[in-house]
């Protein structure tokens, strides 16, 4: 795939979490981000969601403030770890060789990307 930094126009960042207590410092740490920066804010997850191996909430943003939001979540995410990748086009690209991690990485069940037989 031959990319440009420039054809990324967005991003996703999804915080994970595993019980009640960290559903709700996601929440905080979701709400912060909501009033620092112009995001939107998905769903709070309490079950595995498409390719994610935990609960987790989504967090999307444009490529313009990606400089501000990752530096933040780097600061602020606590023991959250955190999943950002871009938005592409190609969802399994945007979720293997375009992902990044804050915190432990975490394997993701990426067969619904993978070209059906």
């Amino acid at each position: 795939m031959t990319m440009k930094v420039e054809d990324i126009k967005a991003y996703h960042a999804h915080l994970y979490y595993d019980d009640q207590e960290g559903r709700a410092f996601a929440q905080q740490i979701a709400q912060q981000l909501s009033s620092l920066f112009d995001v939107t804010i998905g769903r709070f997850h309490e079950k595995k969601v498409g390719p994610h191996p935990m609960w987790s909430v989504q967090i999307a943003f444009t490529a313009d403030i990606f400089e501000k939001v990752i530096p933040w979540l780097m600061i602020n995410r606590g023991d959250l770890d955190v999943l950002f990748h871009p938005l592409s086009g190609d969802e399994l690209y945007d979720h293997t060789q375009g992902a990044s991690w804050l915190g432990k990485s975490h394997e993701l069940d990426i067969r619904q990307f993978l070209p059906k037989i």
